[in-house]
């Protein structure tokens, strides 16, 4: 065998279906040159040191992912940071506190400092910070109906919401996780990235330089740098070079934008561009890369500039990529206008106003989301269907199983009563809360218990995605489309059941990559699930608390049209969360997309995904020796722009040529320094750039000094916004004649 392998894709060697030998490997390749097949249970796990430094991890991912939410470009930091910085801590604990041992002989035994610091309380502390790396989904309730519509919600009423949405998903990971934590085949790439950090940490030398002075000097250029992109030079956010050749043609700055058009030729010298919205491109497998930018092109630059210039829906009269929402003339829809007193659609007020437009880009997004979730289902029935019934056959039986799953059956596993117990008692409490608060949620009991069923069904399929790809395919669309037609009007009713069926099903995915980390660092299952929970309820409040305090102190946080025009505060994922639900909730899908709607065609997409597939699969059979079309994932590909908006094409264009220098060029030709230092870097990154933003904010945003110049404006594109039909008046615009 070769010293190593491009990890193009799980590459299962032989069937997963028998027996393996005692000793056995994993059959993923990837995993079995990563993953250590030993076991030290003698390691203390849950010591003061996991707790002190898991907590601190996870209460400061939490802030600063939710502090970073409403920028323009929401850096998320994934625990990898964390991973990499409590090392230096957890050594100097074991060298600095006493060892004493408290209440020995008794039943409440215990030491503060147990012996070194050892891998596995390093694996929790990393489970824990898990916890604070993503950001609840139910935060955007609160800023859609605090800020963008302008109504009450009192803090408890979304702490209840925040927490319930996010332990919901222990219930479905529970249910999963014996056909997604321990079959060997499902794999779950991004854990091998921490896996290789954690058998690395007290890696060697390479050229005199240890992997913790790399971070350390990455991490100091990092923060230094941000400085630039941060405050002195915004513009190097995106570098939109053909807005500056063509300052007055509003084609060029549509096509040339990256901000607010297709992106040409653009490129971010800003990490905390390069990584919003589709995460470190560091820690992309190439496969998956290379899915996502021919999906992204053929989106980008195909079906988009032709539906634009051939005037698709009308689609001249708007700007050619915008979240927004415009009426017939091209101006933004005056949504208060079509709501009433009760917080509910008006439907004279929406006559008189006129039907709701949207930009073309908006409109394929939406499309390739309708796209997306019909190709999982189809995916995964006809490329792991047989495997997932093997498994499910085999899940009672001593079948399918590999070493790692063999070492943790040694350890007390969590009964399936706890999680039973936690989902009942969930979906119990959140019946209570939504009857009692319903003139704040709006949702009735019965969309609450659909919005459990659609999690329950769509949990498998998106996992095995997940588990295999290392992409996670939204429900976020389907769940509000659904509740749309079934009870419309209700904006704060579509939104709960979006979160309660779509976030539910993503944190359920978390835990399973948590617990999949875990059983390759051989941690107790008990242990785990601890974590889990503890830093689940820390991070919901931070997350909250974070929101609610910068709701209040940011000055027309989310307002664009109040905001200077050079303001990180634009909360994009929050206008798009917003503008869903005036489209599915307020107005309701059938007005918009159904027999009643402009844009009833997309829903064609539906079968396109459907059938597209069933086309790879067909390739494959016809031609078995073409290995790539087995590389192609139609999931991944179809939901490559899933993010857009709010992400733009310079997220997408920076993040892809970033993630071939890493995933391709760096791991083929210089695979040395890619095994010692590649994920070492993302954490690094990642770390500076946050605490040299918060710092920014704390001295200098809060007290108001800025710099007004040409480079602090961050795209120098103002007519790529503007539309490209005869006679349309927008403020700023020239209008075409």
């Amino acid at each position: 065998m070769k010293d190593f392998e491009e990890i193009t894709s799980p590459l299962i060697q032989g069937s997963t279906s028998h027996v393996p030998e005692e000793n056995s490997n994993s059959p993923v390749e990837q995993v079995a040159l990563t993953v250590p097949v030993t076991d030290d249970r003698s390691l203390p796990v849950v010591t003061f040191r996991t707790w002190t430094l898991g907590t601190l991890a996870c209460v400061l991912l939490s802030f600063l992912n939710q502090f970073f939410w409403y920028r323009r470009e929401p850096l998320s930091i994934t625990s990898i940071s964390a991973q990499i910085a409590v090392v230096p801590l957890g050594h100097l604990m074991a060298a600095t506190i006493t060892d004493r041992v408290f209440f020995r002989g008794k039943w409440c035994e215990f030491s503060l400092n147990p012996g070194p610091f050892n891998v596995k309380e390093h694996v929790l502390i990393t489970i824990f910070a898990n916890s604070g790396a993503g950001n609840p989904y139910a935060i955007h309730i609160v800023s859609a109906v605090k800020i963008f519509y302008g109504k009450t919600l009192t803090f408890w009423v979304a702490l209840i919401v925040v927490v319930t949405t996010q332990v919901l998903g222990f219930g479905w990971a529970g249910i999963f996780r014996r056909y997604l934590v321990e079959p060997a085949a499902m794999w779950w790439p991004q854990n091998l990235v921490q896996v290789s950090l954690f058998r690395k940490r007290r890696g060697g030398r390479a050229g005199g330089l240890t992997r913790n002075k790399f971070f350390l000097i990455a991490f100091v250029c990092s923060f230094a740098y941000y400085v630039l992109p941060g405050y002195l030079f915004p513009m190097l956010t995106s570098l939109s070079w053909l807005c500056w050749i063509f300052p007055k043609s509003v084609v060029a700055q549509q096509i040339g934008s990256g901000l607010h058009g297709l992106g040409v030729g653009v490129i971010g010298l800003d990490w905390s561009s390069i990584s919003s919205y589709l995460g470190s491109p560091l820690a992309s497998p190439w496969f998956a890369t290379a899915n996502i930018a021919v999906g992204y092109g053929l989106v980008t630059y195909v079906i988009t500039p032709l539906a634009y210039w051939f005037n698709v829906y009308e689609a001249k009269r708007f700007p050619i990529f915008s979240d927004d929402l415009f009426s017939a003339k091209g101006q933004s829809y005056n949504t208060s206008a079509i709501i009433d007193s009760n917080f509910h659609f008006d439907s004279d007020a929406y006559d008189k106003e006129g039907q709701i437009y949207l930009s073309i880009f908006l409109v394929i997004s939406y499309a390739a989301s309708f796209a997306c979730l019909a190709a999982t289902v189809v995916h995964v029935s006809i490329f792991h269907g047989r495997e997932l019934w093997e498994l499910g056959k085999s899940a009672f039986e001593e079948k399918n199983t590999d070493v790692h799953t063999k070492l943790m059956r040694r350890y007390n596993q969590v009964p399936e009563w706890w999680f039973t117990c936690i989902l009942s008692t969930n979906i119990v409490a959140t019946l209570f809360v939504i009857e009692y608060y319903k003139s704040q949620l709006q949702l009735p009991w019965w969309a609450f218990l659909l919005a459990c069923g659609l999690a329950f069904f769509f949990t498998l399929p998106l996992a095995v995605i997940t588990a295999t790809t290392n992409q996670t395919p939204g429900l976020n669309v389907i769940t509000e489309y659904i509740i749309g037609y079934l009870y419309p009007g209700y904006p704060m009713a579509n939104m709960c059941f979006k979160v309660y069926g779509y976030i539910s099903v993503k944190q359920s995915i978390l835990f399973l990559q948590d617990f999949k980390l875990g059983h390759y660092m051989k941690i107790p299952p008990r242990s785990m699930f601890m974590s889990q929970v503890c830093g689940t309820l820390i991070s919901a409040l931070v997350h909250l608390g974070t929101s609610w305090w910068l709701m209040d102190t940011v000055p027309d946080i989310c307002d664009r049209t109040l905001l200077p025009p050079d303001s990180p505060w634009t909360c994009p994922s929050d206008h798009v969360f917003y503008d869903a639900s005036v489209i599915y909730g307020l107005i309701g899908p059938r007005l918009i997309f159904g027999d009643l709607g402009y844009y009833n065609s997309i829903n064609w997409s539906f079968l396109v995904g459907a059938l597209a597939p069933i086309i790879v699969w067909l390739l494959h059979k016809a031609f078995p020796s073409q290995k790539w079309i087995t590389l192609i994932t139609t999931p991944v590909l179809l939901g490559a722009t899933i993010y857009m908006p709010p992400a733009t094409s310079v997220n997408y264009n920076s993040w892809i040529v970033v993630a071939f220098l890493s995933g391709f060029v760096a791991y083929r030709y210089h695979h040395d320094w890619w095994v010692r230092h590649n994920y070492v870097l993302s954490g690094a990154l990642d770390a500076g750039l946050a605490f040299m933003a918060v710092l920014l904010y704390v001295s200098l945003d809060m007290e108001g000094v800025g710099l007004e110049w040409w480079g602090s404006k961050p795209d120098g594109c103002p007519l790529a916004s503007c539309p490209a039909a005869e006679g349309i008046v927008i403020d700023g615009c020239p209008v075409i004649s």
